[in-house]
């Protein structure tokens, strides 16, 4: 089985982003914003609930999400990007209490993570991302993205809850570029 990448352009990264808002297909496109801005799994995804994201009291969307990590168990707060404030507000109207975000509406539960795959899968495709791009792509950008931008490894690790850097590495899919890069862009004339 091929493995899966990050998306490493970020062109392509806004595009698969707005694929599905652009068809009208706006819990398709939340899903993605979520994934790309989360880092979170997508069985952490399917598993949000409206309750998780709308505070339904005050009739807002929170800021930040408190989440228990189904492969690892362990607990923790992600503040919320604004690209998943925009696009929890377009898909508003179909908020209820204690109801799956990510909803199949004929079955009222979750969409399946086969489902969420075949609309990743296809919003990479019609983007012509030129990686296989799946599930975990989404939470593999989110990392590499964030290392590129000059994020310390040691909070991406954190937040993926990796055992050390060396893994945390290994699954940033660093490539020859990205060294190469560091090579050509040090400047000692600034």
């Amino acid at each position: 089985m091929k493995e899966t990448e990050p998306i490493r352009n970020k062109q392509k990264i806004r595009e698969i982003m707005a694929y599905h808002l652009n068809l009208g297909q706006i819990r398709n496109h939340v899903m993605i914003v979520i994934g790309l801005r989360t880092a979170l799994r997508i069985s952490d995804i399917l598993r949000l609930s409206w309750d998780d994201v709308y505070d339904f009291d005050n009739q807002r969307i929170k800021r930040s999400i408190a989440i228990t990590e189904k492969k690892t168990g362990k607990t923790k707060t992600i503040a919320l990007h604004p690209d998943i404030i925009a696009a929890l507000e377009r898909y508003i109207d179909t908020a209820k209490c204690n109801a799956p975000l990510i909803i199949n509406e004929q079955t009222g539960k979750a969409i399946s993570r086969v489902q969420a795959y075949r609309i990743i899968r296809s919003a990479g495709e019609a983007v012509e991302v030129e990686t296989r791009v799946s599930c975990h792509s989404l939470r593999k950008t989110f990392g590499y993205q964030s290392w590129k931008g000059g994020k310390r490894l040691p909070v991406i690790m954190k937040i993926y809850n990796h055992s050390s850097e060396a893994v945390t590495q290994l699954y940033l899919g660093i490539t020859q570029d990205d060294i190469n890069e560091v090579y050509l862009d040090l400047d000692f004339t600034a």
